[in-house]
This record gives structure tokens, sequence and C-alpha cells, in this order.
């Protein structure tokens, strides 16, 4: 019966165990307590569109299917049923078998085990309520409320149906939404003794396998709405969720990675600009260190040419001497210190030696320092004279001639 069971399911893979319609749950707080149901909604419409677009086999391989494995208990058998990605004229829902209570309630601990392939096995779980095992009322609300459409028709119980809450169980689905901001709503409702005595004729064993409770449509299709109360539905491990979280992992680590590694490229970068700006600043401090030291040498030289241009050279002093002073005087020492000179000197005509130096023009102020000092051996009397070397304006201080008119150079 195994073997036939696997034979009869030509596309069968292990989904998750996400149900059409969830119970409501403790949704985050604050601002993204309000954004929540518009992203779960953006999620489930891009993951939709994204499966609509592949083939039945691949939507199955990647888990998009959302397959179920259909329970529906008659009289004295368990009728299984799977549900199928289908194409447009196609049923959804692929029956499996039927099997005899018998060999479905002596199952064990863990029922159809044993009697089901590993694949289809592990599918999550669905009882599949007839049309006659509920009340079904349909509504019209604004579109603000489908957001939490179970909480709104929550308190449309009383009102819709002859029961209160506290006496049933139910869902809500979205039937479409319409152009005057309406959407179409249908709330299913289950009385509480009703699911109860179904899910003990279930037995126990079965009960805990199960994922949700879902009721069939007039023509034998679930609505895709969960009755079972949300402490009673068993959580499926999702296989894909150990990928999921690996590869979430790789995706921070490399994002880690590439974050580390871009701070560390900048601060390479920020490291080598300092080092060549203080290598660029090392050389200008040096160019301008040998700038300044190459002004002060043309300063330097400037000033002594103009100082050597502007002032007489010792040869022209020692010259214009011999050709002022007597014969019958000669000089011991001459010594030009800065802008003075001082003459030392023996002379028979000493006291007329003054008036026959003055009027040069390489000196002025010459005057007798001292008195003079009679040498008795040679005959002479020695005498000192100073004067001040008369400095000529230098030919860079001098106003620039004015040029001549030369047509001839004009353009």
């Amino acid at each position: 019966m195994r073997r036939a069971i696997d034979r009869g399911l030509h596309l069968s893979t292990t989904a998750d165990n996400a149900t059409p319609t969830k119970a409501s749950s403790k949704l985050p707080q604050g601002g993204f307590a309000r954004a929540w149901p518009g992203l779960r909604g953006f999620w489930a419409w891009w993951t939709t569109a994204l499966a609509s677009g592949l083939p039945p086999r691949l939507r199955a391989v990647f888990g998009l299917a959302q397959q179920r494995l259909l329970l529906r208990r008659h009289d004295d058998s368990l009728s299984l049923a799977l549900t199928l990605p289908a194409q447009p004229g196609e049923s959804p829902i692929r029956e499996l078998t039927e099997l005899p209570w018998d060999a479905a309630a002596a199952a064990g601990d863990e029922p159809l085990s044993q009697l089901l392939s590993p694949r289809i096995n592990s599918l999550p779980r669905w009882l599949l309520l007839p049309e006659r095992g509920g009340l079904r009322r349909r509504l019209s609300l604004p579109a603000a409320a489908a957001d939490r459409l179970r909480e709104v028709l929550g308190f449309e119980i009383d009102r819709q149906t002859p029961f209160t809450l506290a006496d049933v169980y139910y869902d809500a689905r979205v039937l479409g939404r319409r152009g005057d901001g309406q959407i179409d709503a249908e709330l299913i409702v289950v009385p509480r003794a009703s699911l109860e005595r179904a899910l003990a004729a279930l037995g126990e064993p079965l009960v805990a396998t199960l994922a949700g409770v879902d009721m069939a449509d007039a023509s034998g299709l679930p609505l895709g709405v969960n009755l079972l109360p949300g402490a009673q539905r068993r959580r499926r491990r999702d296989p894909r969720a150990i990928w999921n979280f690996g590869l979430a992992v790789v995706a921070l680590v490399a994002l880690g990675a590439g974050l580390w590694q871009i701070r560390h490229n900048r601060e390479a970068a920020a490291d080598a600009l300092e080092i060549e700006a203080k290598r660029l600043g090392r050389q200008a401090a040096k160019v301008s260190a040998e700038k300044k030291q190459l002004v002060d040498q043309v300063e330097g030289l400037r000033f002594l040419q103009q100082t050597r241009s502007g002032r007489p050279s010792t040869v022209e002093v020692l010259d214009e001497l011999s050709r002022r002073l007597p014969d019958s005087t000669y000089i011991e020492r001459v010594s030009i210190e800065g802008e003075r000179i001082l003459i030392v000197g023996l002379s028979s005509e000493a006291p007329r030696l003054v008036e026959r130096l003055q009027g040069s023009k390489l000196w002025h102020s010459m005057n007798l320092t001292g008195a003079l000092m009679p040498d008795q051996a040679k005959g002479k009397d020695r005498f000192n004279l100073s004067a001040e070397l008369t400095i000529a304006p230098s030919a860079t201080d001098k106003p620039a001639r004015p040029r001549a008119n030369n047509p001839a150079r004009e353009p």
C-alpha cells in the first residue's frame, strides 16, 4: 500500500508549515506594528508573483507550492489527498488513497508513518471538514480592515451567526477587493463542540500531528483557512531554515567583511595621504630654506657689490697718496678700517700735509691726530693722519635715465 501511495504522487516535496491564513499573533509594538501587516502582505505577494512564473515542478522543488496532506475521516475509512500546484483547468487536489480506519488507527504513536513514503510523510497534515460542518458569512468591509481581518470579524460573530465568540472556532479570508475602497470578506465559523467531535473521531495520535483544520467548499476544495487553535497546531521544522540561517550568516559575514575592507582601504589611503603630505611638507620646507639661503646670499652679494662699487679701493687710495705726498715724506703704515683711513709716517713737511691732502675725491675730513713727534735720528717729524673715505652713491640707487626716443626700435 505504501508503494501504491508513492506511485500516486507525481510531484511532492517538503513544504514549510506556513498556513494560508494564520491565527492572529502578538505583533511588535510601535511604528513597526503598523508597518508589519503591509510588509507581510508585500512579501506574500512578491513570493506568489515569483512562484507564478515557475513551472509547477520547480515551485514544488523550491518550496513555494505550500503542499499539504489532507485527511478526511469517513465512517470506516480515512481518505488521503494531496494539494498540488495546478495549471488553469486542473484540479489542485490529487486523491492518493483511502485507507481502512483500522489500518490507520493501528499505526501506533506515529500514525501513517509506516504507510506513507518519507516525501509525503514530511508534508504538513490538515484535517478537511465537510462543507456542512460550519457556517459561512460573506461581508463587505473597508479596505483598511484587511490587515487585521480576523480580529475585525471576531466582533461580528454575535451579529452574523447564532453563536457567541466563546462557542466557536473561526477564521476569515479576503475574497476580493473592489474599486470603491471596500473588500469582500468571508467569515467561516465552526461550532466548538462540532470541531472537537471531529478531532476526537480522528484520534489523539493523528490530532497531535495536525498543522491545521480547513473546511471544504461546495466543490470539495479547501477554502484556505485554519480553524485549529494555535496552541494545538503542530509546528514542523522547516528543512530550509538551516540553509536560510546559514545563508543569512554568510551574508552578514560577507557584509561585515566588505565594510571592514572598505574601512581598511580608507584608513590605508588616509595613511598614505598623510605620509605623502609630510614628505611634500618636508620638501617644501627644504625648498623654502634653500630659497631663503639663496636670497640671503644674493642680498649679501648685492650689498658687497654695491659697497665695492661705491667706495675707493686700497690701490686707488695708495695711488692718490703717492701723488699728493711730497718726496720728503714716506709712509710707514696705511690702515683702512671701515670708512676711516689712518696714515702713519715721517715727513719733513708734516704741518703742511693736511693742506696737501685736502681736496681729494677719495676722502674728506683729513686731520692730524695727536702731536707731531720729532725723530732726531732721521731729522723728520712723525705724524698720524686720519680721514673719512668718500662713498659714492651706488649705481642701483641712481634714478634710471630716461630712454632716448629711438623710432627704429619701435615695433
